[in-house]
């Protein structure tokens, strides 16, 4: 893994808050995302997501430790997924906890969206 940089942390009140760690392994960037998704913190997240000017841009976004996710956050990656496969690239979800899995399965994320249990299984083919 290269050096993690610190994309953003961006608090929107009191516990309201979105950081993400950014690291490379094998070509794929992955980003490490802890806190909660939603509409104050949703500009960290897409920031963090833009691959523009990357050739063939694959993420995985490491999401164990977020606590919760709105609307805000599953339009932030649907954008992002549909974004990296017109550029021939992908976007997968791993470790993605209990109750934010819910709501991506109730509005049917996990069926566009690749959904891994772990980082590593999200790292491999």
């Amino acid at each position: 893994m290269s050096e993690a940089e610190m994309t953003g942390t961006e608090q929107a009140g009191p516990s309201v808050q979105l950081s993400v760690v950014t690291t490379a392994t094998d070509g794929i960037r992955v980003l490490t995302l802890a806190g909660e998704i939603d509409h104050h913190t949703g500009d960290t997240l897409r920031q963090a997501l833009d691959a523009a000017g990357t050739p063939r841009p694959r993420i995985v976004v490491d999401m164990r430790q977020v606590t919760f996710m709105d609307s805000s956050g599953i339009n932030i990656l649907l954008v992002a997924h549909r974004a990296l496969s017109e550029a021939g690239g992908w976007l997968r979800l791993a470790a993605v906890g209990e109750a934010v899995m819910r709501t991506i399965s109730i509005v049917g994320v996990d069926a566009v969206i690749d959904c891994r249990d772990t980082l590593r299984q999200a790292l491999t083919n």
